[in-house]
């Protein structure tokens, strides 16, 4: 993308998604998935427009909640769904009802399922992932006993189809850590699945590809990582998010002010991480090109407009000389940016939202 796309922006601040991008870049990630299915993970980022471009790169979506599930079935119609999340509502499950895929996070949760379903039992296993960003535990899934007893249950009920395992564990790995995790898990599930009765089973391995945002032109080795699962002998699906679309969404903004305050230097930005918690949220220095500025570099802290000494996107990276009116574009603000932020404290403008096309 060229970066002269970010320049002459209407309203400030302003989310731009590089449309093009994403497709080119989700068509290569699917190219290299021959034999896995490939559903997209909404909750990375539902906007319409990211749904659109993606959707005929993928062999569905993956929703975590009601408000996904209706908001993806009115934007892609017809499109395969699989309906995760550790705490789905009665009226969540009976939204249910057409989904690809359920995946039953509990006991409680499947005898409350009704009507038809094909469902995948989450897995809560101990297999420790080195360096993981997240380690998917506690609430999610069940262990080894809550799986017996669902299995158990299932048999028993007719309008349920026992058709595999989901088994998302952690997130942030790279491909070498992501296959050893998906072939010890496939290990375990395949033997479990085979004494249930299941002929042809299905491993939900999720997702969790690790995403550098210290390195923007590192990304994940697909093509290892497709390659390494020919060798699993099941159905495999995998549910990226962060790793399809963080790379081509940018957050672009201009400097109110910069003050020196007990020698540190402060750039204060339009809008904040109430637009983008990322930063926050992962605790790193959030990515970012100065449009419009040049010149001897020196540290400087970028932060937002509000009342929080949290509210930083970067700190203490070097800049060219800051005045008011300057544009800053933050990079790899196309996943968990605005869809997790808490948009409402203090109740600043919403920003503008863009499409590259």
């Amino acid at each position: 993308m060229n970066l002269d796309d970010l320049r002459g922006l209407d309203r400030l601040p302003a989310y731009v998604y590089d449309l093009p991008g994403l497709k080119a870049h989700v068509a290569t990630i699917r190219g290299a998935l021959a034999g896995t299915e490939l559903f997209y993970a909404a909750k990375a980022n539902p906007d319409a427009e990211i749904l659109r471009t993606i959707a005929p790169h993928v062999d569905g979506v993956e929703v975590s909640s009601g408000g996904e599930l209706t908001h993806v079935r009115e934007t892609l119609p017809g499109i395969r769904l699989a309906f995760g999340g550790p705490g789905k509502t009665d009226e969540e499950l009976a939204l249910a009802a057409g989904a690809d895929r359920v995946h039953v996070e509990s006991p409680r949760e499947l005898n409350r399922l009704r009507g038809p379903a094909d469902v995948l039992l989450r897995a809560n296993l101990p297999f420790h992932a080195p360096d993981a960003a997240l380690t998917m535990s506690g609430p999610f899934g069940m262990d080894e006993d809550a799986l017996d007893a669902c299995a158990a249950r299932m048999a028993e009920i007719p309008h349920l189809t026992l058709r595999g395992v989901h088994a998302h564990l952690a997130s942030g790995l790279d491909a070498p850590t992501m296959l050893g995790l998906a072939h010890r898990i496939a290990e375990w599930a395949l033997p479990w699945l085979k004494t249930r009765g299941v002929d042809d089973p299905e491993l939900n391995i999720g997702g969790g590809m690790a995403v550098d945002y210290t390195s923007p032109g590192t990304l994940f080795d697909w093509p290892a990582y497709g390659a390494g699962l020919a060798g699993i002998p099941a159905r495999l699906r995998v549910e990226p998010g962060r790793s399809m679309t963080a790379y081509h969404g940018w957050y672009v903004t201009d400097v109110l002010d910069v003050k020196t305050t007990r020698g540190e230097t402060y750039v204060i930005l339009r809008g904040g991480t109430h637009h983008l918690r990322t930063p926050v949220t992962k605790g790193h220095d959030q990515p970012f090109t100065v449009l419009t500025a040049d010149g001897p570099e020196s540290p400087a802290t970028l932060v937002g407009q509000l009342c929080t000494p949290k509210d930083v996107f970067a700190r203490d990276v070097p800049v060219p000389p800051l005045r008011p009116g300057d544009l800053v574009a933050f990079a790899m603000a196309g996943a968990y940016a605005w869809n997790i932020s808490h948009h409402d404290f203090l109740m600043h403008p919403k920003p503008a939202f863009h499409y590259l096309r």
